[in-house]
């Protein structure tokens, strides 16, 4: 039972969600120029990009069974394309209510907008440099919590009463109420007392304060990426340098670029790896005029802002805001194989702070039950079921339980 985290692609309607689905994932889902392309969320694959630890172990991965291409490895990870969202969604406008029920199932967001300004709150195309990605971040934001919202405050009376009647903790009502959307006791126990709430009867909490404990919530449970999209349209550079100055994490994207380098590397017309800060063409003259004017201007691009930002938005939303590392489990811890000779099958990632113990159950359930003990193949020892994993370890689960 291999766990994969889950990253939700989200944003108004129209902004390029689709583009940068299909070219984080090499799927081809629909993406057009109006509103709601996207009704049912799709759902991909993408990858982490990390140095693979084959070359410290000067070991050859087998291509067959694992994603490491020149010594990067490529780890899994689900992503879902979310339908678009309008203003008052939370009110069941548009696709809204659907959106919202899909973004829950997400460990983190990646919050596409629309850099160069060119589409109205609405999704519909208006004149470049018009639109206001700030306000679409907003609003975005505001009909998330205006639904989280509307979830809390249902029979909020019969939450009161419950808590007397029951002698139940308010964290605990309120974490069952949100089951859905992964949210802790202790994440709702730590927002309660940031906010002063944690020794103030419920019945007494007033809108307000349930709002600004529901975008705590929010902001910790589903912690989001902005991507810049559209970056290599002349418009976006002000939108991202505006962008850049209000809010922490922006990411400059051209979707469309990492699209056309993806397809051009299947095709054998250049080399490119997800990520790289350059492509090399095979033969000029397999290229037309047309398509050597793109890709001088995918290559302005990346010169620009170091990538098409892709790779990049994936890699961050993994390693620094879920905060997952990689770890590589091996049955051999000599050849550093499987039972079936297969040099490094698997890379995992793991939340941080995860043990040895964690590692097998995420592997199969019958392994942790049996847990005897692991080994570091790095110095050979052993290691107990609390022994907190860190990046890049390689690691024998040793146990009496064998997997079915």
């Amino acid at each position: 039972m291999i766990l994969i985290m889950i990253i939700g692609v989200i944003g108004k309607a129209n902004v390029g969600k689709s583009t940068f689905f299909n070219s984080a994932t090499d799927q081809s889902v629909p993406s057009a120029n109006y509103p709601f392309t996207t009704i049912q969320p799709n759902i991909g694959i993408s990858y982490v990009r990390e140095k693979c630890v084959c070359r410290e172990f000067k070991v050859q991965d087998n291509p067959l069974h694992s994603l490491c291409i020149d010594g990067n490895r490529f780890v899994p990870i689900k992503v879902i394309d979310i339908a678009g969202l309008v203003p008052s969604a939370h009110l069941g406008k548009g696709l809204g209510n659907k959106f919202l029920d899909d973004a829950r199932q997400a460990d983190a967001l990646i919050h596409v907008v629309d850099a160069s300004g060119s589409t109205d709150p609405e999704g519909k195309v208006i004149e470049k440099a018009h639109g206001n990605p700030l306000f679409d971040i907003e609003f975005v934001e505001e009909e998330f919590d205006q639904w989280v919202l509307s979830i809390v405050n249902r029979d909020w009376n019969k939450i009161s009463r419950d808590m007397t009647n029951q002698k139940l903790k308010i964290e605990q009502i309120l974490a069952k109420r949100l089951s859905g959307l992964s949210i802790t006791v202790e994440s709702i126990s730590n927002a309660l007392s940031h906010i002063g709430l944690t020794n103030k009867n419920p019945d007494k909490w007033t809108q307000e304060e349930l709002l600004e404990f529901v975008r705590l919530i929010r902001r910790n449970s589903k912690p989001v990426l902005i991507l810049a999209n559209k970056a290599d349209i002349s418009s976006s550079k002000e939108n991202i340098e505006k962008l850049k100055q209000q809010i922490n994490l922006v990411i400059p994207c051209a979707s469309e670029a990492e699209l056309v380098l993806r397809k051009g590397a299947k095709k054998g017309l250049w080399y490119y790896l997800p990520g790289d800060p350059s492509f090399e063409l095979k033969d000029k003259n397999l290229l037309n005029e047309q398509q050597k004017k793109a890709l001088l201007l995918i290559l302005s691009v990346i010169n620009k802002y170091g990538s098409t930002g892709v790779q990049e938005a994936i890699n961050l939303v993994c390693f620094k805001l879920l905060n997952l590392i990689i770890v590589y489990p091996v049955e051999d811890e000599i050849k550093l194989s499987d039972k079936k000779g297969n040099v490094l099958p698997n890379a995992l990632l793991l939340r941080q702070g995860s043990t040895a113990k964690d590692l097998a159950a995420n592997i199969h359930e019958d392994l942790a039950k049996g847990f005897m003990f692991a080994i570091d193949v790095r110095n050979k020892q052993r290691i107990g079921a609390d022994y907190e994993l860190k990046h890049n370890d390689v690691i024998k689960i040793v146990s009496n339980t064998s997997r079915r």
